[in-house]
């Protein structure tokens, strides 16, 4: 025996004397056991498009273990961390990257991404994260993923992945974090969700995903966050989940949920923090059981159908910071509607609190005052309340916005009002309110918006105003006002929304001080008494779009510097005594779309070019004296201001050469007429055009009431549109009368055809039918029929003011909505269309938005397919077949050297529409001169000076109309706008190479979003 251990002891040191020897040998070092990793990293670097070097290490000079986001393990040095994340890399995923067998975490999100995720990821059996969110990710969800049994964490979420949830995910039982929200998923979601038992974090939100949610999902115990917002998910509110106890926080919003909720909703859910359920179709009433929620922090049931009386004990949820009730039909129309208010002053920590756009009938209780000091933002607007506003509203001295508006409040308004220095929203309108503006508001040195139109306010207009240095707009429209402007409201610079005076009984002289206003956008001082001349500071207001002064007892001559306001759209100098002749120079103001000079004394000839050229974009009626214009004006000729002989003598020299210019015009027009009838027939058989159902003249014409100018909606370039009613089924549309005289209308027709007959996609205007015809003076007539638009135009939105429509009325979420759809669109037709298209004219007139606010992009009269040569998106030297086309402003600058068209011209082109969407500047504003464009504009005004930039009102809008943002506003603002600005910067670069592809931009607005609105999405 002991020879026998002796031996065995032996061989055990020979052993390890021999595991020595291998392990410090040059064929079993560090190096040679880690060389798959190193060849693996450095194919999947050579498909990166690594602009900022930060793959510059991976190289053989140093060790791959140092490599920027390489981590290796202690042991054997083998790679089993690669994290890339937020380095702004683009390329694809090399299938290699399956080869590093020993990876356990993956982290490349927040980069450009695009291609496939290979499936070799499968081969990495010890992966336990994989984070590739916010990328161009396409394809589908690999299925082989299932093989990773020891993923934890599968995060894929902003990407460009279609197709279903695969079943083999369901297989991967350790699985804690599912995150695949904001892609282009469909189908329902599968049964096999209930398998994944180690799920804690559950995320589908943002994509096309529908059905009923499956009762499976009730059986993931250790579920806490359930977020599945943002897809077409119908049925009633999935109960199957009210027994989770883990659950934290359920998002549902915007879907298609309806039915009532359960009474017992939350009895079993002892830890929920957050339930938001906004932008669904649920009824009935409110469960008294949210009652016992006492951790719930968030409670969202906005934008549905709830009924009846909120019987809620709030004061046993001492954590809720955010209560939404909004857009619903609460309220029973008794006194005792606001009973609940009262227990809401035991939420010391309530920040938000909206009651909006109800039913709420009943006095205003006092007990406002006891609420949180906390609160950011209090509003009622919309209702049926009314009452005095308790002085005690004192005591809220956090508040950043406040809505009383379109209420029956009456009294006057508090002075105590000014010690809400936070304050940055005020809307006070549609109420009974009386007294005088109280002078403490001047104490609001923060507020932005005040809006108290529509009350029945007497008084001056304090000069204490004009502390409030930081207000961009003011409406005081429609009360008993009196005296003169105050000259310390006109020193307000930052005025530049609005100013809204109409309506009142002001008086005196409009003061000299209005020309501080340079940024001021609309000014509306119509029906007062105000008097004197026109001020000829007036024209330092360049921003001015709108100016209506009309209905007062201005008089004198119309200055001629009112030439400088470049940008006006609107004048409306009406009901005014003003005399003199029409300047000239007003036919020379190319926004200029109406003019209103009706009822004044003035005289002399009317010009005849731009603004005058169109009887429906002027009134001129009650000026006796005004002779010439255009024919449909029905104005006397103008007197003549020559003698006789000279006429006689030209008249002399006239006849003759008229007589000739007769002969030759009836055998041109003979021989025109026989070439148009053989172009007729080749043209009316046109396979482009048979493509569609067509409809005839005497179709369009009934439709249209005969082309009633009434029934004008646009005019382009090419042609005019025209609201009809279609048919028996009396389908309202939208027709393009194509205007033929117009040199390259017909080409632009056939374009249009051409490009409409091969694309589908939500976001493009959707064609019903065209004409092909001939009118009822024998002309050839060509129209196109689309979808009415209900809600017109985004310029309309972003630059007019229409009976339906206010200026920049468009939210932010809104406008960032307005951009992804538009980019999709765009990208359809970059990446989807075979061939490829180029839109040509992308520019906010042809952005249409319809009943919902979504975004349809039109007018394909520039669009040209691309061929096989010509799918380089970079710029082209050679000379355009088509010329250089496109509207000035919104073309990519390389178009103007001969450039073909491009898909990265389309980029351009969306760039500047993005800057004008969030800042409300065109890229031909007056502000810009001497080199300075929309795109240098934005540029440096990135990082830190966006929010000086932006259209003023989305500061306002989110911090007065968004109840998603508890905390920080500016802060969270500003970060989404700087995301915004800096993709409109990067489309917009003066070169080619340096814009964005169109899928980027999606990927990076939608990322955005997400980011912004994480808590509604």
């Amino acid at each position: 025996m002991p020879n026998i251990s002796f031996s065995i002891g032996c061989l055990a040191i020979l052993i390890w004397c021999f595991s020595l020897l291998l392990i410090n040998s040059p064929s079993f070092s560090a190096g040679q056991t880690n060389e798959t990793d190193r060849l693996a990293l450095l194919a999947i670097k050579s498909q990166l498009h690594d602009t900022s070097g930060v793959t510059s290490s991976w190289n053989n000079t140093i060790n791959l273990c140092q490599w920027t986001g390489v981590t290796c393990g202690h042991r054997h040095q083998r790679v089993t961390r690669l994290d890339l994340s937020n380095q702004r890399i683009g390329g694809i995923l090399s299938p290699y990257v399956g080869n590093l067998s020993f990876l356990r975490y993956i982290n490349l999100s927040d980069n450009s991404f695009h291609g496939e995720i290979p499936q070799e990821i499968g081969n990495l059996l010890r992966l336990e994260k994989l984070a590739l969110p916010n990328n161009s990710f396409s394809g589908t969800i690999p299925t082989n993923l299932s093989r990773c049994s020891n993923l934890i964490q599968l995060r894929v979420s902003n990407n460009k992945l279609e197709g279903q949830i695969p079943a083999e995910i369901g297989s991967l039982l350790k699985l804690q974090t599912l995150a695949v929200g904001k892609n282009y998923l469909t189908g329902r979601l599968p049964d096999f969700v209930g398998n994944l038992s180690a799920l804690e974090v559950f995320s589908i939100t943002g994509n096309s995903l529908g059905g009923k949610i499956p009762t499976t999902l009730g059986l993931l115990r250790n579920l806490v966050d359930l977020h599945v917002g943002g897809n077409q998910f119908s049925g009633t509110f999935p109960q199957s989940i009210c027994n989770i106890s883990s659950l934290e926080r359920i998002y549902l919003p915007f879907n298609r949920f309806s039915g009532t909720l359960p009474f017992d909703i939350v009895v079993n859910l002892p830890n929920l923090k957050s339930l938001a359920i906004g932008g669904n179709n649920f009824f009935g009433s409110i469960p008294d059981s949210l009652s016992n929620a006492s951790n719930v922090e968030i409670l969202d049931l906005g934008f549905n159908q709830f009924k009846g009386k909120v019987s809620i004990d709030f004061s046993s949820l001492k954590n809720l910071s955010w209560l939404n009730l909004e857009q619903n039909n609460l309220g029973m129309g008794t006194a005792n509607d606001l009973d609940f208010v009262t227990f809401l002053t035991n939420c010391s920590s309530l920040k938000i609190l909206s009651l909006a756009a109800n039913q709420f009938v009943g006095e205003l209780p006092h007990s406002i005052a006891n609420l949180s000091s906390s609160m950011i933002e209090f509003r009622i607007g919309g209702n049926q309340i009314f009452g005095i506003i308790p002085s005690g509203i004192r005591n809220l001295v956090n508040l950043i916005a406040l809505g009383m508006q379109s209420n029956q409040l009456h009294g006057t308004i508090p002075d105590v009002i000014g010690e809400l220095k936070n304050l940055q929203g005020l809307f006070l309108y549609k109420n009974v309110l009386q007294g005088s503006i109280p002078s403490g508001v001047g104490n609001l040195t923060k507020l932005a918006k005040l809006v108290m139109s529509y009350n029945s306010l007497q008084g001056n207009i304090p000069s204490s105003l004009g502390n409030c240095q930081n207000l961009i707009g003011f409406n005081a429209s429609h009360n008993k006002l009196t005296g003169a402007l105050p000259q310390q409201l006109l020193s307000i610079t930052t005025l530049s929304v609005y100013l809204d005076l109409s309506n009142n009984n002001l008086n005196g002289s409009l003061p000299l001080q209005i020309g501080n206003l340079k940024n001021l956008v609309k000014l509306i001082i119509s029906s007062n008494q105000f008097s004197g001349v026109i001020p000829v500071t007036l024209s330092t207001c360049v921003s001015l779009e709108y100016l209506d002064i009309s209905s007062n007892s201005f008089h004198g001559v119309i200055p001629h510097s009112l030439g400088f306001l470049k940008s006006i759209k609107v004048l409306n100098f009406s009901s005014n005594n003003l005399s003199g002749q029409i300047p000239e120079f007003l036919e020379n103001l190319s926004f200029l779309e109406f003019l209103n000079f009706s009822h004044n004394d003035l005289e002399g000839e009317v010009p005849t070019k731009g603004v005058f050229s169109s009887k429906t974009k002027l009134s001129l009626q009650g000026n006796v004296k005004l002779c010439g214009g255009t024919d449909e004006l029905h104005l006397p000729t103008c007197p003549s201001k020559g003698s006789r002989k000279p006429k006689i003598t030209l008249l002399k020299v006239l006849i003759p050469v008229a007589v000739l210019c007769m002969v030759l015009s009836s055998c041109l027009t003979i021989v025109y007429a026989r070439r148009r009838r053989s172009a007729r027939k080749s043209v009316d058989t046109s396979p482009r055009e048979k493509q569609f159902p067509t409809v005839s003249y005497a179709e369009l014409s009934k439709a249209t009431s005969e082309f009633a100018s009434s029934n004008m909606i646009g005019q382009g370039s090419f042609g005019s549109v025209y609201k009809g009613i279609l048919g028996e089924d009396e389908m309202i549309v939208a027709v393009k009368v194509i205007n033929l005289k117009q040199k390259g209308a017909f080409k632009s027709f056939m374009a249009e055809c051409k490009a409409l007959r091969n694309i589908r996609h939500r976001n493009l205007i959707k064609i019903i039918t065209i004409c092909s015809s001939i009118d009822s003076k024998g002309a050839d007539f060509k129209a196109l029929v689309f979808e009415c638009m209900k809600n017109g135009s985004l310029e309309d939105w972003l630059h007019q003011s229409n009976d339906h429509l206010e200026v920049c009325k468009l939210t932010l979420i809104q406008r960032v909505n307005i951009a992804i759809d538009v980019a999709s669109a765009i990208e359809y037709l970059h990446h989807h269309c075979q061939p490829p298209m180029v839109h040509g004219d992308l520019k906010p007139s042809n952005v249409l938005l319809d009943h919902d606010m979504v975004s349809h992009v039109g007018d394909f009269g520039l669009a040209k397919f691309l061929s096989s040569h010509q799918l380089d998106t970079a710029s082209k030297t050679s000379s355009s077949s088509i010329g250089i086309k496109g509207t000035v402003g919104y073309v990519a600058p390389e178009y103007c050297m001969g450039s073909e068209a491009s898909m990265t011209g389309d980029v351009y082109s969306f760039g500047i529409l993005l800057l004008e969407l969030f800042t409300g500047r065109r890229p031909t504003d007056a502000a810009f001169t001497e080199g300075l464009t929309l795109h240098e504009f934005a540029k440096i005004a990135l990082p830190e000076k966006v929010i000086e930039i932006v259209d003023p009102l989305l500061l306002i809008e989110v911090m007065a109309n968004n109840s998603m943002i508890q905390e920080d506003i500016r802060a969270k603002t500003q970060e989404c706008l700087n995301a915004i600005i800096r993709i409109g910067v990067l489309c917009s670069m003066e070169s080619p190479f340096e814009r964005m592809e169109m899928r980027d931009v999606v990927a990076k607005l939608c990322h955005t979003r997400e980011t912004f609105f994480g808590r509604r999405a």
